[in-house]
């Protein structure tokens, strides 16, 4: 695509002129450098980004500093995924679900059965969602019986998933990690990997390259903006601008083992059970499943006291729904928000201790336990080595002070 002036970018990502010129300004669109550019489709993504971090608590004076010192760079942010995120100019789901005929629940249903983020009435449509959102829609509208149709999409959509993690997982360990324990900087680490990076991408096509590309974005965005945090937080100490939210991993214990033994009917059957149970579980609770990973979910909440609410009844509630003994993780702190999925430290923490807990049991770190205080008895359970973290972090076994309730509102 030909160069683009300020009010085709603009159009494009669904925010005004003055914004665009303000962010070249700052240093974080390609023509940053020279004010007579054009501007190019790859600034979608470092718009998006961008803005991710200034919602997120980030001042936008704060990523300019960062920027004009070298800690912070955005030109290689357009070239870390196969194509430029484009958006339809001007639309949002709500209208293009008016305009096509596509009920939103049917929108909503196709994200779920493929493990992608629901989206919501006013978030701006994606060029790919437009394209391939109808073809799918028909697909699960058609009348075909619905456990095989379930069956099929759940099964690529998660193979997918794990197909776009273990990508970039080998790509930071071996290409990004191996240049920064080399000494290079992180963000210059991915500057310098993106032509190899593009290059080593498999070359998708048509509804299995959209449902590819969305998860290899979501693993490739959690490493480069924890690096980005990391950055900013050298800049910017207090986190007091930052609201801080609660993240909570389940998963089921036994479940690869069990689907080994019985089959993929009985994993389409577990997975379906499953889903189920986390919509209906969360919502009292002010909380959503953001994405379902197989053999486990990962949900956002409003606070740390309706997280370990919610969490505590999931455990109980899963064996009688026939599903594997459940155990939970949950962190609280900032995040970082794109497209309907969350980001950054506190995600990976959250996970890392849902990974520490056992059949039955609620994990959560001090920080939880603090902001949730009165809602649970909360137990020490000894200090764990986590990936990532510094030193070892204390964790706390939450557990009911009474019987079981249910909340009276959201």
């Amino acid at each position: 695509m030909p160069g683009l002036t300020a009010a085709e970018l603009a159009a494009h990502v669904g925010v005004t002129e003055e914004h665009v010129e303000e962010l070249r300004e700052a240093g974080v669109l390609a023509a940053a450098g020279d004010p007579g550019a054009p501007y190019e489709l790859e600034d979608t993504n470092r718009i998006a980004l961008a803005d991710s971090l200034v919602a997120s608590g980030f001042p936008l004076e704060d990523i300019r500093a960062a920027v004009a010192d070298g800690r912070l760079m955005f030109g290689f942010v357009g070239d870390l995924f196969t194509e430029a995120v484009d958006y339809v100019p001007g639309t949002t789901m709500g209208e293009f679900v008016a305009a096509s005929g596509v009920p939103m629940d049917l929108v909503r249903h196709v994200h779920t059965r493929f493990g992608l983020p629901q989206p919501a009435d006013d978030d701006p449509i994606r060029a790919d969602e437009a394209r391939f959102m109808p073809i799918a829609a028909m697909a699960l509208g058609a009348g075909f019986e619905d456990a095989a149709l379930a069956h099929f999409s759940r099964v690529m959509g998660e193979n997918l998933r794990r197909l776009a993690e273990a990508q970039v997982h080998f790509y930071t360990e071996s290409i990004v990690g191996g240049m920064i324990e080399n000494g290079v900087a992180p963000l210059r680490a991915w500057e310098l990997s993106t032509v190899m990076g593009k290059e080593m991408r498999p070359m998708f096509r048509e509804l299995l390259l959209w449902v590819y590309e969305r998860h290899q974005e979501a693993y490739i965005l959690e490493d480069v903006i924890e690096h980005m945090e990391d950055a900013l937080r050298g800049q910017t100490p207090s986190r007091e601008r930052v609201r801080d939210q609660a993240i909570a991993f389940l998963d089921l214990s036994g479940y690869t083992r069990l689907t080994e033994e019985r089959g993929d009917r009985v994993a389409a059957e577990l997975a379906a059970t499953l889903a189920d149970l986390v919509q209906d579980a969360s919502r009292p609770y002010g909380g959503r499943p953001v994405k379902l990973l197989g053999d486990g979910v990962m949900f956002h909440f409003p606070g740390a006291a309706s997280a370990v609410r919610c969490a505590l009844e999931l455990v109980e509630r899963a064996p009688a729904e026939g599903l594997p003994p459940a155990h939970v993780g949950v962190n609280v702190g900032p995040v970082v928000v794109r497209d309907g999925d969350y980001f950054g430290r506190t995600v990976n923490v959250a996970a890392r201790v849902a990974d520490r807990a056992g059949p039955h049991e609620v994990f959560v770190t001090e920080e939880v336990a603090a902001s949730a205080e009165g809602s649970a008895r909360f137990t020490p359970v000894g200090e764990y080595e986590l990936k990532g973290l510094a030193g070892p972090l204390t964790l706390l076994r939450a557990e009911r002070r009474g019987g079981r309730s249910r909340p009276r509102s959201v």
